[in-house]
């Protein structure tokens, strides 16, 4: 099995400039690549799918090869697996008390 660092993912109240909107899934985001190391920041709006957890605690986002085995050594899973673009799928889970988003790419 085969894990690579993404990024780090922390929720935030203020939108911050160049932030994109989910409409779909309700929720603001920035890009990666926008900051130095590899932040996320994430603005969630009434009505999104993702559970209050992830509102207000930051996460630790993963490339994984295999989803379902990292989803099977999890401690909870928080939601997911579920689609994240062409051949990509995505869960958060605990793992050693820590929240962890594990993305898939085929």
């Amino acid at each position: 099995m085969a894990a690579a660092y993404m990024h780090i993912g922390i929720p935030v109240t203020n939108r911050k400039p160049g932030m994109t909107y989910n409409e779909a899934m309700k929720f603001w985001v920035s890009n990666v690549d926008d900051y130095d190391f590899k932040i996320e920041y994430l603005k969630f709006e009434e009505g999104t799918p993702f559970p209050e957890i992830l509102h207000r605690n930051p996460h630790v986002a993963y490339s994984v090869d295999n989803l379902e085995h990292y989803i099977e050594d999890a401690d909870q899973v928080i939601c997911g697996p579920m689609e994240a673009g062409p051949g990509a799928r995505l869960a958060f889970v605990i793992k050693d008390g820590a929240i962890i988003e594990l993305y898939e790419q085929k």
